[in-house]
């Protein structure tokens, strides 16, 4: 399943899809109570889910970093963002069809790279499907000039 970065998913999708408050307020047993450790939580989806050899500082600056972690502790929404995987933890592979014409960006170190195969089947109007040099789960926050060419070249197709 080469698709699948079994190193990178698994643990964190089961922590959270059985403990969705994993990593957020208020005190959960997992990390210390407190913006420290929810600083530390995120810090480390940086390292793991960043296309940075887990050197986080080498895409995203500190600044950038303190910026999502403080945006996430003052309005409280690591848990909201964690529940996803908890809302979805019973979906399945089967894919939904989706006919609107869709353009699929791969990029490398995400998690999930679906077989081409698997996107046609789900999206009957796929017109654009791409292979990123660089970047990770963040691609947007991460390498935002590849992504923003990514997003442009898509739209170029209804020009």
């Amino acid at each position: 399943m080469e698709w699948l970065d079994q190193a990178r998913v698994p643990r964190i999708s089961r922590v959270r899809i059985t403990r969705p408050r994993f990593g957020s307020r208020p005190y959960t047993p997992e990390i210390p109570c407190g913006p420290v450790g929810q600083a530390a939580w995120i810090y480390e989806k940086f390292g793991i889910w960043t296309d940075s050899d887990r050197n986080p500082e080498s895409v995203l600056t500190m600044d950038e970093m303190l910026d999502d972690i403080t945006l996430y502790w003052l309005t409280n929404t690591a848990e909201s963002a964690a529940r996803f995987y908890w809302e979805n933890s019973d979906v399945t592979m089967n894919a939904v069809r989706i006919d609107v014409p869709m353009g699929v960006t791969l990029f490398p170190k995400e998690f999930y790279t679906p077989p081409r195969a698997w996107a046609e089947k789900a999206f009957s109007n796929l017109v654009y499907w791409n292979k990123a040099g660089r970047g990770g789960h963040f691609a947007a926050f991460e390498q935002p000039k590849v992504f923003a060419e990514e997003v442009r070249r898509f739209g170029e197709l209804f020009r």
